[in-house]
This record gives structure tokens, sequence and C-alpha cells, in this order.
């Protein structure tokens, strides 16, 4: 299956300006049908506090766009969309859709960014999620989650082959991100996606360094610090290889991982 991550410098709180980035990269990588392709967090309108701006829950602008893009290009189109909770807060997630643009999976972000103030303003996601694409089973994660690998290995025992992480990781913190995705895929023996943001917004400036790596912790591709795409044909025959071959998944001790449904 391939796989390809979107790196955007996003323009703040301007929805179309970022959906017509994001239909210029497609255009430009020419996705294969079927192709699981991944947008950052919050791609349609940067790391924003602003809720009430820029929640998508009711005119569903940034949900239709990535329905539509979706069936355009026959791929599966995973990005991050703001949304309102019932108390007012708003819920920061990554939304999953078909090539049918049927809506596959949402997943709430379990870790608001406390030190920045995001817990403030966004409600915590409340379980892992899982879905399938093509032959994996795909767990979803967002940004700050990255530092919590308790997370990863729930998903990783309820079936999870390929872990995905969008985000707006910052510049002064580059080294965490390239070390921390290294690190989820060598524990949890699996294919590892980060796609982070690059340029800057009113506040931080971000590096990008969107990768692709291995099971084993090898990169396979980074997109560099710049707008742009990377692609890679991911082997579910080679994983399952590397696991049968070296089988430490087996000794998880499971009274230590919880496991949530």
């Amino acid at each position: 299956m391939d796989v390809i991550g979107c790196q955007l410098d996003i323009v703040w709180e301007d929805k179309p300006a970022n959906h017509d980035k994001v239909r210029a990269l497609l255009d430009a990588a020419e996705p294969r049908r079927g192709s699981l392709v991944l947008l950052p967090e919050m791609f349609a309108t940067g790391f924003s506090m602003n809720v009430a701006a820029i929640s998508d829950s009711r005119s569903r602008e940034t949900q239709d766009f990535l329905a539509g893009t979706a069936v355009k290009y026959g791929v599966y189109l995973l990005g991050g969309v703001v949304t309102t909770s019932a108390d007012g807060r708003g819920r920061n997630e990554c939304v999953v859709f078909s090539p049918d643009g049927v809506e596959v999976s949402r997943y709430c972000k379990l870790h608001p960014f406390t030190p920045g103030g995001e817990a403030q303003h966004y409600a915590a996601g409340t379980g892992t999620r899982i879905f399938a694409c093509q032959e994996f089973t795909v767990a979803p994660f967002i940004c700050y989650d990255l530092r919590f690998p308790e997370v990863f290995r729930a998903a990783v025992r309820r079936g999870a082959n390929l872990l995905t992480v969008i985000a707006s990781w910052p510049v002064m913190r580059e080294q965490h991100w390239i070390t921390l995705l290294q690190a989820r895929a060598i524990e949890n023996q699996a294919y590892v996606v980060g796609v982070n943001r690059c340029g800057h917004d009113p506040y931080l400036s971000y590096s990008g360094h969107t990768m692709i790596i291995d099971p084993s912790g090898q990169v396979l591709a980074d997109a560099g610090s710049q707008e742009g795409t990377v692609s890679v044909e991911l082997s579910l025959a080679s994983l399952t290889a590397y696991r049968q071959q070296l089988p430490f998944l087996n000794d998880i001790r499971p009274d230590y991982v919880k496991v949530d449904e």
C-alpha cells in the first residue's frame, strides 16, 4: 500500500486557502488509487485556540472537503479538523474518509497540549481508534500523543501495525519529534508515519520533517523543511516477517497494558 504524507505551510485560520494548498500538493503527487494520504493536525486552520472561529461542526466545510477530495483522487484521506464538544470546548480530531467518501474513522486527541493552553480550549478524547486500510490496521494519533507510549502500545495490542501521527510540532523540539517517532516504530514493530506542518504561524515556527519509518526504526522518507509530499510503498509481508523473526511483542505483559475498545 502506498502512503503519502503532505507537508504544508498552513495559512492561519483560512480554510479555503489551505484546501487549495492540499489540492495542489495532490495534483503534483498523482497518488495511486487506494493510497493512504495524510494531512497535518488542524491542516485547514493552523493550531489555533479560537474554537468558535475555526470549528467545523456546523459548516462541515473541511470535513466535506476531505470527503470530496478522497473521492476525487480515489484515496483514503486522513486529516485534522476542529469540531465542538457538548460543553462548548473544541475537539481536536483526526478524521478519515474512504475512496468512496465515507467516514471510516474519527479519533479525538487523547492528550491536549497542556503547556500550550490547549486543555483549556479543547476536550480530551476517551480512547484509541483503529481502522482497516487496504491490508493494514491503522491507529491514528495527534501531536502531543507522541510523548505517551502507552496509548500506542494499547493500539498495537488491538491489532494496529501502522501508527500515524499528525502534528503541529515546533522547531525548538524537532529532535524530540524525530527520536520519538523512531522509538514508537521500534518498540511496537510497526510502520510509523509522522506528518508535520512547516513554516510559521503568529506564535511559532515549524520545521516539518514529515517522516515514514519502518518497524526497525529506519527512516524511509523525510520531507525536510519545505512544502511537499513524501511517499513510500509499505509491505505488510515485510512487517509480518520482521515480527516473526524478532517476536518481541509476544512478551508484552498484558497486566501492564490497558486495551480500550
